[in-house]
């Protein structure tokens, strides 16, 4: 007869259950249709857009120059009356004298640069820099609105690519539920997004902004509380 038990009762003898060729087979099916799925709808998910009725545009400023141009676009067509620019300090700017020292001010001067009018520009600067700097981004701008008595209601927030979802969530995240946030996402030109797995900058677009999505929806939490928007 073979022990149940040894070594004093330490060690015991338990039955279990394991996959079968036929369990392994199906287990390897889903997971590839898992990584197709993954594959076909991870970068809709993320380079979101969903605009609201708005006449306000934020802009993050840190957009390159092709995120400047759909802006300016949106702009135009969306017949906003106003854009803000958001961001945060750039690291080493300052050593620079005729540079840009925030992603703000970057933006600003690159509308203006675009054609857009100087008096139809706001920026609106971060100091934080180091750390969750889309989150302290909207808080900057979250304040701004506060400290000059502007009842918005709601605003729509122009960014690049896959960023968009994290985006469009930490917005909320600062304004809270009474402010009606819209996103848009300007898609990258160095890869089409269909095919995204093809290109190394599509890739590590991708992974980071995945990583980064999951962090800021499940282990980021907000400092700053949310102040009371119910007059808005």
């Amino acid at each position: 007869m073979n022990p149940r038990s040894c070594l004093l009762g330490l060690l015991l003898r338990k039955e279990r259950w394991g996959l079968s060729a036929r369990g392994w087979l199906v287990l390897l099916l889903l997971l590839v249709l898992a990584a197709f799925t993954f594959l076909a709808e991870i970068h809709p998910f993320l380079a979101v857009t969903r605009r609201v009725n708005a006449n306000i545009l934020v802009v993050e400023g840190w957009l390159d120059p092709y995120g400047i141009d759909a802006a300016v676009k949106e702009f135009k067509a969306g017949h906003y009356a106003r854009i803000y620019t958001t961001g945060c300090p750039i690291e080493g700017a300052a050593l620079y004298r005729d540079s840009a020292t925030n992603f703000a001010q970057q933006g600003a001067d690159h509308l203006k640069a675009a054609g857009i009018p100087v008096p139809l520009i706001q920026m609106v600067p971060s100091t934080v820099w180091n750390r969750d700097r889309t989150y302290y981004s909207a808080i900057a701008l979250r304040d701004w609105f506060l400290r000059h008595h502007l009842r918005i209601r709601n605003f729509n927030v122009l960014t690049e690519d896959a960023h968009a979802r994290r985006t469009w969530l930490l917005f909320h995240e600062a304004f809270g539920p009474n402010v009606r946030v819209g996103i848009i996402s300007v898609p990258n030109p160095d890869y089409p997004p269909r095919y995204w797995w093809k290109y190394s900058e599509g890739v590590r677009e991708i992974i980071d902004e995945t990583i980064a999505y999951i962090y800021a929806k499940f282990f980021f939490w907000p400092p700053s509380p949310i102040p009371n928007h119910g007059n808005r």
